[in-house]
């Protein structure tokens, strides 16, 4: 048997089965249980597996995991939350020839330090750091109820390369309630372009990898899902800090019916220069404002210590 391969093992159906599991409503759970759907997300995904850290938010059962050691990952890590999943999970560590290894902690408040380590005891590493590791890749089926803000505290660990993002190569590829995996990959003047469009767009290249329509996930939730891979730039277009970026975008999408020249004549009439000394247009809307030139007037505004409304 190959050694990247998984033996057989019971089915996630059986296993929920066995185990009583049930999505809990108020952890926004719903599980995948089509493999050919996660072999395609993993196959898309286009993980590098050479000495790369492959961490996988909110495993539940395990199918995705399952997917992503079938492909040849040697370094996995899985964190999550709820403990109902601790024996499927260490079921599938037992199978996997010391290449998985679970971190029980949500993600949003966990100790990046504890996957780096854990990912480190795997029987395949000796070295003791996160630069042992040449690419990390962050994929999951994430919970539709925290998946923002899980990207927003991500962005600014990348941006400060904190945590598992001080990898100098970070491929995030996970799963959105479509309609915000559509917001995060809007270009300029689509109509689902907002505050998170730009923030993420900001420091990464962010695109579709693939949609999941709702039936595939049990209990069947009310919206499709869509898997999105966001890259770091190899040049962020971010010239100030994330949060005054977020700031700025969180004001202007507040009223993003109205052009910029009302938006800014409502807030102050003398700051819609800022608008002319960054080469927006006045009468623009928004969401017809590029990326970059968010990111200008973001830096402009924190160089010059303007304090934007609340």
């Amino acid at each position: 048997m190959s050694m990247t391969k998984l033996p057989k093992l019971p089915s996630i159906r059986d296993l929920i089965r066995i185990y009583n599991l049930r999505a809990k409503q108020q952890l926004s759970q719903n599980f995948l249980m089509d493999k050919n759907i996660t072999d395609k997300i993993v196959h898309l995904a286009g993980l590098e597996l050479e000495n790369s850290l492959c961490v996988e938010v909110g495993p539940g059962p395990g199918l995705l995991t399952r997917s992503i050691l079938d492909k040849g990952a040697k370094n996995v890590v899985a964190v999550e939350k709820d403990p109902r999943f601790v024996p499927t999970l260490e079921q599938l560590q037992d199978a996997s020839n010391g290449r998985f290894g679970v971190v029980l902690g949500d993600m949003l408040e966990i100790d990046h330090g504890e996957i780096v380590r854990r990912g480190l005891s795997l029987e395949s590493n000796a070295d003791k750091h996160i630069e042992a590791f040449d690419h990390v890749h962050l994929l999951g089926n994430l919970p539709f109820s925290v998946a923002t803000p899980l990207l927003i505290q991500w962005l600014h660990l990348l941006t400060a390369r904190q945590g598992i993002f001080t990898s100098p190569n970070v491929t995030m590829s996970l799963m959105f309630q479509k309609e915000v995996g559509l917001r995060i990959v809007a270009p300029a003047s689509n109509t689902e372009r907002g505050r998170l469009s730009v923030v993420a767009q900001s420091i990464c290249d962010a695109f579709k990898i693939y949609g999941v329509p709702s039936s595939s996930f049990v209990p069947r939730p009310k919206v499709d899902g869509m898997v999105v891979q966001l890259r770091p730039l190899a040049k962020p277009l971010l010239k100030s800090s994330l949060g005054t970026l977020e700031h700025v975008v969180r004001f202007s999408f507040m009223k993003r019916r109205k052009m910029l020249a009302r938006i800014f004549k409502d807030w102050d009439p003398k700051h819609i220069a800022l608008l002319e000394e960054c080469e927006i247009d006045p009468t623009l809307r928004p969401q017809d404002v590029t990326t970059e030139k968010f990111c200008n007037l973001a830096q402009l505004i924190e160089q010059r210590g303007i304090q934007l409304p609340q």
